[in-house]
């Protein structure tokens, strides 16, 4: 090897040090618009209840809401921890059903008393099992505001796409002409 090759060479091998930085800040940027992309559903999504549902649709009502959104769920849930933190986290999804929705969680396993629809008070769990035979979770209930049940779906959507598609089901009043499943059907280019 000449002296002339050396220099060359040495100028293209990669110092791994500056390597490792530049990977690091390309790694902490990356988590940081994903961060930018994403807000915590629990302050975002889910509205504050006192847990008398007769009282959060005359609440529904006077804010021009098209009625209640409950999420029947349970802590060790993957298919709940899956939609709060790739669906229910995405701030277009939020904005829309908070335009649209009050929107209140319901532990299935709960002890918690609620006020159904009806005025009666129970636990949670007897809410979501005894009243809307909730057997699986996560299970989205959509509410008129004189509190009939006019949609439901359990399990996790595919994606942020299925459930704003889901959101506009309900918001259209699709439910009284069509199942879920034909309107997706028909809408899949609109997403």
């Amino acid at each position: 090897m000449t002296q002339t090759q050396m220099p060359h060479s040495r100028r293209s091998r990669s110092n791994p040090l500056a390597v490792l930085f530049a990977l690091l800040v390309l790694s902490v940027g990356a988590a940081h618009s994903d961060a930018a992309v994403s807000r915590d559903p629990g302050e975002y999504f889910f509205d504050q209840t006192f847990g008398d549902f007769t009282e959060e649709l005359a609440l529904a009502r006077e804010e021009g809401k098209t009625g209640i959104l409950l999420m029947f769920e349970m802590d060790e849930c993957p298919f709940c921890h899956r939609m709060k933190t790739t669906v229910l986290n995405q701030p277009r999804v939020q904005d829309y059903f908070k335009a649209h929705f009050l929107i209140f969680p319901v532990d299935v396993e709960g002890d918690i008393e609620v006020t159904n629809f009806s005025g009666e008070t129970k636990a949670q769990k007897d809410f979501a099992l005894q009243d809307h035979r909730v057997r699986a979770t996560p299970v989205f209930a959509f509410f008129d505001l004189d509190g009939n049940l006019v949609a439901r779906y359990t399990g996790a959507t595919g994606n942020a796409e299925e459930f704003l598609l889901l959101g506009r089901y309900v918001v259209e009043e699709a439910y009284q002409n069509t199942t879920f499943t034909k309107y997706k059907r028909a809408h899949a280019g609109d997403r």
